[in-house]
């Protein structure tokens, strides 16, 4: 009964606010335990992290060779993805491009510690038809083959923004016809200019913080945009991307599943779910007054999401301290918990670079390409802690097992080195000299 007149009180005696109730139903699951706590707190102590981390990120190399042999095991490429955005002026003619020698040294920088990328800024409708009718993916194109050169993969970001302050003005001015003409032909070229190049796609970008095209042309112009890009590549998967998912304290989690639930329902061909992460901060008293975030939230909204079986990325994931020091701390607290979470298929850092970063507070080398802690941080998990070296002999009948994280290897063994792939698909690989 207590608990009743708490919430009374908060609501009061007159119709009541849906801000007001969702308060009122937030209390409700803090004071029934509706949300269990300890079962989240279970699954990010250091033992539990790294128990799901070997199990579901590693598999077994069987290698054959001659007993008593030696051999070496050593991983040359992770099967998960850690990525970064690319800024438009990577590009040699955009405006404002880097000079040579920054250029040289992104590239460096991206091949030494990505293996995954998406564009900034260069695939959004804005920079690609500045003007109605004159579309130039000029910055898109260069990026792309930069990165390919390097062997590193795109996503592509995005098809659509639904925010009313990234629509150009000439297609805010175009009536309905003319504009559902013209979403129709934006997911068709984009989608087809990049047809065996990019394999996915954001589809219609932060829906939860903008309706633009929802608010022009009916809530079915969703199923639209995706199947007028799949007509197009119907390999293509297409996500959804929103934020305030797991930073700012996750307050767009619950908003953000009903969406997905109405999508689906919908028969809109959503395929993955993007989980913007910028800015996360534990603390709560930041001096950028970023709104702060747990472990246990994170853990608890990753697995909410679970629900709909849909891979999940972290699409822009950015950390933040007060120091250098804390922001290498804030990475190495969450990177493990989307690491180790079994949905969880990427994580896309929003930048890397001081001097061509949308945020340079958070950024992992400075202008003058020092690292900070946070990057030495980040190889040390991802090069390091997550990463497979092993050396032995072949047992009396030329076997030696190991385990390993997923990806590429080069094994040696009898004077030849072979090379081989790790799935995770397949749990294990199998070789022989």
């Amino acid at each position: 009964m207590d608990s009743y007149f708490k919430i009374k009180s908060i609501l009061g005696d007159e119709k009541v606010k849906i801000k007001k109730i969702t308060l009122a139903v937030a209390m409700w699951g803090i004071i029934f335990n509706i949300y269990p706590q300890d079962d989240i707190r279970s699954k990010i102590t250091p033992e539990a992290i790294e128990s799901r981390i070997k199990e579901i990120r590693m598999g077994e190399i069987i290698v054959k060779t001659k007993p008593g042999a030696e051999v070496t095991v050593e991983q040359t490429r992770h099967e998960f993805l850690f990525g970064t955005c690319i800024t438009d002026n990577l590009a040699e003619k955009a405006p404002n491009a880097m000079s040579e020698k920054d250029r040289r040294m992104f590239l460096k920088i991206l091949k030494e510690n990505f293996n995954y990328a998406v564009h900034e800024n260069a695939l959004k409708w804005y920079d690609c038809e500045i003007e109605r009718g004159k579309v130039d993916y000029y910055l898109a194109d260069r990026i792309w083959e930069m990165c390919n050169e390097l062997g590193i993969p795109m996503r592509g970001h995005c098809i659509f923004w639904a925010k009313d302050k990234y629509i150009m003005p000439w297609l805010n001015e175009l009536n309905t016809d003319e504009l559902r003409k013209a979403v129709i032909e934006r997911a068709k070229s984009v989608v087809a200019h990049f047809k065996g190049r990019i394999t996915e796609y954001d589809l219609n970008n932060e829906m939860i913080h903008g309706d633009f095209f929802r608010r022009r042309l009916g809530y079915g112009i969703i199923n639209e945009m995706a199947y007028a890009a799949l007509s197009v590549d119907p390999d293509i998967t297409l996500f959804v991307n929103d934020y305030g998912i797991i930073a700012e304290g996750g307050y767009n989690a619950s908003t953000y599943i009903e969406q997905i639930k109405n999508l689906l329902n919908m028969g809109v061909p959503i395929g993955g779910i993007g989980v913007q992460a910028h800015v996360i901060t534990s603390k709560p008293d930041n001096k950028m007054g970023i709104k702060y975030t747990t472990p246990e939230l994170v853990q608890r909204n990753l697995d909410r999401l679970s629900q709909f079986n849909l891979p999940i990325k972290i699409t822009e994931c950015l950390f933040y301290g007060d120091t250098e020091e804390e922001k290498a701390e804030e990475l190495k607290k969450f990177f493990p918990i989307f690491f180790a979470h079994p949905k969880v298929e990427a994580i896309i850092m929003w930048g890397f670079w001081e001097k061509g970063h949308w945020i340079p507070e958070t950024a992992m080398w400075k202008k003058d390409w020092t690292p900070t802690p946070q990057a030495k941080a980040y190889r040390e998990l991802v090069f390091k802690e997550w990463w497979t070296v092993e050396r032995g002999k072949a047992n009396k009948n030329g076997i030696f097992k190991v385990r390993g994280f997923y990806g590429n290897y080069k094994i040696t063994s009898i004077g030849k080195t072979k090379e081989i792939t790790l799935k995770k698909k397949d749990g294990k690989a199998i070789i022989e000299f």
